[in-house]
């Protein structure tokens, strides 16, 4: 078993930051990936950005690109999303996510491990 706690969440005003921490423990060591999903209010959850934990290689959905990043620690066993340039429709419950394997597409695969999620209101 793996849990993930994230934090970081807050309310921010349009065009602000926040880095969301996601903190895993457990059986880590079968962890291959880690992502980063968004659901806003009456949708359904979709993915952000996915890291392989291996290398660090990245992906990111198209309406997050160049403004999130994804970051991963080994030694630390954390992940990071640092959202820049917030727009109000980032509005929602970010979760943390974490799962075997090194495929990081499709951003929506399902995952073995989900945090609790940590909500952020952006206002314009």
């Amino acid at each position: 078993q793996v849990r993930l706690t994230e934090s970081g969440g807050g309310s921010v005003e349009a065009g602000g930051s926040l880095t969301l921490s996601c903190a895993m423990s457990g059986d880590t060591g079968e962890i291959g990936r880690v992502a980063w999903f968004h659901q806003a209010p009456g949708n359904e959850r979709e993915g952000v950005a996915a890291i392989r934990r291996r290398d660090g290689t990245t992906e990111y959905g198209d309406s997050w690109k160049g403004r999130f990043r994804i970051r991963r620690d080994n030694a630390r066993i954390m992940s990071w999303l640092i959202m820049n340039n917030l727009k109000p429709e980032d509005t929602g419950v970010y979760f943390c996510a974490a799962s075997p394997g090194l495929i990081l597409l499709p951003l929506n695969q399902s995952y073995n491990y989900w945090g609790q999620g940590t909500q952020v209101t952006v206002s314009s």
